[in-house]
């Protein structure tokens, strides 16, 4: 275990805004992460940071790593285990390498195991939890439990761990046989072509309403390209919030405000982060 006292955090978020954390506390292997648990208090889990927006103020907590959970194990039968520190791109890169198939629809999506696995991340139609078997997870009272996903509650972007505040170890996954490597490359493709991929965002900020796209409303509702501060709703794809070089915290909550605020009465939807905000 490493523990790095009074860390900055700026480079943890994928939209480079954060200030100094008490400790950063990096794990490497799951008994460490229940020690961390014991030891220390006011703790948040961080995976890659693609979807934390962190406060750029003092930030009175303590942030545990899970960079260095990234072992892959294949199992009998196309089961795999991963630990929750593996990114989603280098579990298809093992998927493509042993021929297995699943969750290529979701390529492209920055994030780690732990995270997708913990919000129920997914695209075109494809949710983590489809290929989910079973997950370890440290449950309160500091105890590593394995639960099957028929056990688990779960929903679009909601799952039971989310409520319950458990901490992603590992997952073990049921996919098929045949990789699609045709589906992946094309998705890469259009996110890149779709996607403003060039400044520092954390992607998708909003959920998608029930049988409506969160970026057709905020686009119809005239903001797509509106500045507050240093920060920016994107031409290209209006649920990006973009850090143009010094954008504040305060700016991407403004930001929030003004799309939610402006969508709300136009259309009258209530929009939902999908981001998670350390204040």
């Amino acid at each position: 275990m490493k523990v790095l006292e009074q860390q900055i955090m700026k480079e943890y978020s994928n939209m480079k805004i954060g200030g100094k954390a008490k400790r950063l506390i990096i794990v490497e292997n799951k008994e460490e992460m229940k020690e961390a648990y014991e030891k220390y208090d006011s703790l948040l889990l961080l995976g890659n940071g693609t979807n934390l927006l962190l406060n750029d103020g003092y930030l009175d907590y303590n942030f545990v790593s899970t960079e260095k959970l990234n072992r892959i194990e294949k199992l009998e039968k196309n089961r795999v285990y991963v630990e929750a520190g593996v990114d989603l791109d280098t579990l298809l890169a093992f998927m493509e390498k042993e021929n297995l198939s699943g969750i290529e629809k979701m390529a492209g999506i920055p994030g780690s195991i732990g995270g997708l696995t913990y919000m129920n991340g997914g695209a075109f139609g494809t949710e983590i939890f489809d290929f989910i078997d079973e997950i370890e997870v440290l449950t309160e009272g500091n105890i590593i439990q394995s639960i099957k996903k028929k056990d688990l509650y779960v929903r679009y972007r909601k799952t039971e761990i989310q409520e319950k505040k458990w901490i992603v170890l590992s997952v073990i996954f049921q996919f098929q046989t045949g990789f699609d490597k045709s589906t992946v490359e094309e998705i890469k493709k259009s996110r890149e072509e779709k996607h403003p991929l060039d400044k520092p965002s954390l992607g998708s900020t909003f959920k998608n309403p029930e049988g409506d796209f969160a970026a057709r409303l905020i686009s119809e509702a005239g903001l797509k390209g509106r500045k507050v501060g240093g920060a920016q709703i994107a031409e290209k794809h209006p649920n990006f919030v973009l850090n143009l070089g010094e954008a504040t915290f305060q700016d991407i909550l403004d930001t929030l405000d003004l799309v939610k605020k402006t969508v709300k009465e136009k259309f009258g939807v209530q929009l939902e982060e999908e981001i998670i905000i350390i204040r």
